[in-house]
């Protein structure tokens, strides 16, 4: 990462944005693959959206589908607005997407209030720590970037418990805010992330210290990867480990499991510290995402570049 300073913030929003879409778009027809999965269908390394699975080539999922959804809120309310967040997505929800987590799919179509629906899906289910908070979150990470590490890391509990009533998935979440506002200020969100830690709850800190650890990796998981703490704790393997976007998403795929949000994520941060630039055209040219429950909307990569660039200008700053 030693070309980070010579990256703008614009091409880091823009590639925060983008590389989330995108690695979404290549994981996706690799979900529930085996480890090594990536490497077998690229032995050259030289990946493609290629489509598989039941998705078309360069289509984008319910990672980036939701992610629209907030980040389109957000832009249209000019703040954050809870209930209207969870209205988009119950709409969405009823649209039959092609795909969406078991658990989300409760919490939109149980018919409880919104600030209601999750807490009680956790209290009946014991379980909710699911990455899913965690995969739509680069929009909602770009617009309160500007408003500091409190506020940003706030803001994701805030919306992640929309879906999510255990508070791993806040925390992680939260986390996830924060190293990406590390690094569209051009910083190193490797070295942000004891910062991070601090403002978790105290409840949790142990834990995600130790997934986000430097010496973790994902062999060392005792959850399969569609939990919170190793889809985010990967992500940052996949960036401590490489020197290229492109490889940072190779390797998140490599891992296998839930191959489309681990690489949604790792593509959000892997975004912001290496930019636009560093996305190949391969993979930004057949990028889209329909938008189930709204008509025939289907987003282009020019689309999302526009949303990330609004994100970005409307989003709060500090005092």
């Amino acid at each position: 990462m030693t070309h980070r300073e010579s990256v703008g913030r614009a091409d880091r929003v823009s590639g925060a944005v983008i590389g989330s879409a995108a690695g979404d778009a290549l994981g996706a027809p690799f979900e529930f693959g085996p480890a090594g999965v990536f490497t077998a269908r690229f032995p050259d390394g030289v990946g493609t959206l290629c489509g598989g699975g039941g998705w078309d080539p360069g289509e984008a999922t319910d990672d980036t589908q939701m992610a629209v959804l907030v980040g389109e809120s957000l832009l249209e309310r000019g703040r954050l607005d809870l209930p209207d967040v969870f209205d988009r997505f119950r709409r969405w929800a009823a649209g039959e997407p092609k795909d969406i987590g078991l658990q989300t799919e409760d919490v939109l179509t149980n018919g409880e209030p919104w600030d209601q629906a999750a807490a009680l899906h956790f209290q009946l289910n014991g379980r909710a720590a699911g990455n899913g908070s965690l995969m739509r979150a680069t929009t909602s990470a770009v617009y309160f970037a500007h408003a500091g590490r409190p506020a940003t890391m706030e803001a994701a509990r805030r919306i992640a418990a929309l879906t999510h009533g255990d508070r791993a998935a806040w925390e992680g979440t939260a986390v996830f805010h924060e190293l990406v506002r590390a690094a569209l200020a051009g910083d190193d969100p490797l070295a942000a992330v004891p910062g991070a830690l601090a403002e978790v709850h105290a409840d949790h800190r142990a834990r995600w210290a130790a997934v986000l650890a430097p010496g973790w990796h994902p062999g060392q998981a005792t959850e399969f990867n569609g939990a919170v703490w190793p889809c985010l704790g990967t992500a940052l393997w996949a960036l401590r480990t490489t020197d290229t976007f492109e490889r940072a998403l190779a390797s998140a795929v490599d891992v296998g499991g839930d191959t489309d949000t681990v690489a949604a994520v790792t593509g959000g941060l892997a975004g912001a510290v290496y930019g636009i630039g560093a996305i190949p055209d391969r993979w930004t040219g057949p990028l889209h995402v329909p938008l189930p429950g709204y008509g025939d909307r289907r987003l282009s990569t020019e689309d999302l570049l526009a949303l990330a660039r609004r994100l970005d200008a409307e989003g709060p700053r500090t005092a």
